[in-house]
């Protein structure tokens, strides 16, 4: 089998390139800026979503298109970047794949469209579509886009992701290290639901999409446990050999300190400590349910978040990164 990735140097594409040469696949990885070990099985191709040309040129030939390049959240870019990239880059990468006569594509998206989910409920697939912020807005027109052509003439799945995390996450990292410098504080009292995943069990849900997902379909690929961020940054401190401070900064503060910090950085063009994006971890849930992918495509993620944020630590610590 043929695979095309883009997005391959990012952290969830580069365990899918890895995941996807063990098990036999030939791999053209998209890479922008980052650059990816050379590896056997996989040829590198440079350029970005936006080249169209260059798209068309090295899709021939491809089975599978693993669609994860992306804006991020805490990308330091304006709105109409994200657009451009999120949404325009989208329909760019599938229209050359139309093209080109791939087979199958499997589009990331984010749980990021549904918005903050109700204290109680927990999100099926179908959950109403409410995003908050400018990177969520543009990742749902991506999967307006994709939803629309594999109505039109591609087989394309949806991947909406958990709370992604695992070895080489450098987002996690961040969160692990102000946690095991002291540096930590939970805002609203941690009480907000996330539904975290382990990398391997994500990339396995992912390759299970390419061989069994319904086309024009949205799976959810997230971990069995729905767990309060205060829960999660207990058990990534008992990772660490810490324990997280008492204090709990009221919401209020904690959206004026994010919005000043960011003004501030964004002077010098560097990324908040605390940001928007950041807060965004707190008070707006994900509790995403999985049945419809563990009933569709024999989806069972493994790994439960203690077992896996102490792998994770384990591998930070010996990289080098604690």
């Amino acid at each position: 089998m043929r695979a095309f990735v883009t997005g391959a140097s990012g952290f969830i594409g580069s365990h899918l390139v890895a995941t996807l040469v063990r098990e036999g696949w030939a791999v053209r990885a998209l890479v922008h800026r980052t650059e990816i070990p050379e590896s056997p099985g996989v040829q590198v191709v440079h350029g970005d979503v936006l080249d169209f040309g260059l798209l068309r040129e090295s899709l021939g030939g491809t089975d599978v298109l693993f669609h994860l390049a992306a804006a991020l959240g805490a990308s330091r870019i304006g709105r109409n970047e994200f657009f451009r990239i999120n949404a325009a880059g989208t329909e760019n990468v599938l229209r050359a794949a139309r093209e080109t006569g791939v087979r199958k594509i499997i589009h990331f998206s984010s749980a990021g469209v549904l918005g903050a989910v109700k204290k109680n409920d927990i999100a099926g697939e179908d959950y109403p579509l409410n995003p908050q912020n400018v990177y969520d807005r543009t990742k749902l027109e991506g999967e307006k886009i994709a939803l629309r052509l594999a109505q039109e003439c591609l087989d394309i799945v949806i991947v909406r992701p958990g709370w992604a995390y695992g070895p080489g996450d450098r987002r996690t990292f961040k969160l692990i290290k102000s946690i095991n410098n002291g540096r930590f504080f939970l805002v609203a009292k941690g009480l907000g639901r996330q539904t975290p995943v382990y990398i391997g069990d994500l990339v396995e849900g992912t390759i299970l999409c390419a061989a069994k997902g319904k086309r024009g379909e949205v799976y959810h690929l997230a971990g069995r446990e729905i767990l309060e961020v205060g829960r999660m940054a207990e058990e990534i401190a008992a990772a660490c050999g810490k324990r997280i401070p008492r204090l709990s900064l009221p919401l209020l503060p904690a959206k004026l300190a994010a919005f000043t910090l960011e003004k501030l950085y964004g002077v010098v063009k560097k990324e908040a400590p605390f940001s928007r994006s950041k807060l965004s971890f707190f008070i707006h849930p994900k509790a995403l349910a999985i049945h419809k992918a563990q009933e569709e495509l024999g989806y069972s993620p493994r790994v439960d978040f203690k077992r896996g944020i102490n792998q994770t630590v384990a591998w930070y610590r010996e990289n080098g990164w604690l």
